[in-house]
C-alpha cells in the first residue's frame, strides 16, 4: 500500500466518526433548546390560565351575590 492509501484508510473513517459524534452533539443541543422553549410556553400558558381562573372566580362571586339579592327581592314581592 502506498502512503496515501494508508492515510486515506485512517483519515476517512476517523473523520466520519468525528462527524457522527458532532452531529449527535448538535442534535442534543437543539433538542434541549426546543424543550426549553416549550417549557417557557407551557409556563406562560399556565400563568394565563391561573389569571383567567382568578378572574372567573371573581365574576362568579359577583354573579352569586347578585343572584342572592334578586332572590331576596323576589321573596319580598311574593
Amino acid at each position: 500500500m502506498t502512503e496515501d492509501a494508508i492515510f486515506a484508510a485512517f483519515f476517512f473513517p476517523s473523520a466520519a466518526a468525528v462527524l457522527v459524534f458532532f452531529m449527535k452533539y448538535t442534535s442534543s443541543v437543539l433538542q434541549a433548546r426546543v424543550r426549553l422553549g416549550q417549557d417557557g410556553a407551557y409556563r406562560e400558558i399556565a400563568a394565563n390560565v391561573a389569571t383567567s381562573q382568578a378572574a372567573t372566580a371573581a365574576t362568579l362571586g359577583e354573579v352569586l351575590s347578585r343572584l342572592i339579592v334578586i332572590e331576596k327581592i323576589l321573596k319580598d314581592v311574593e
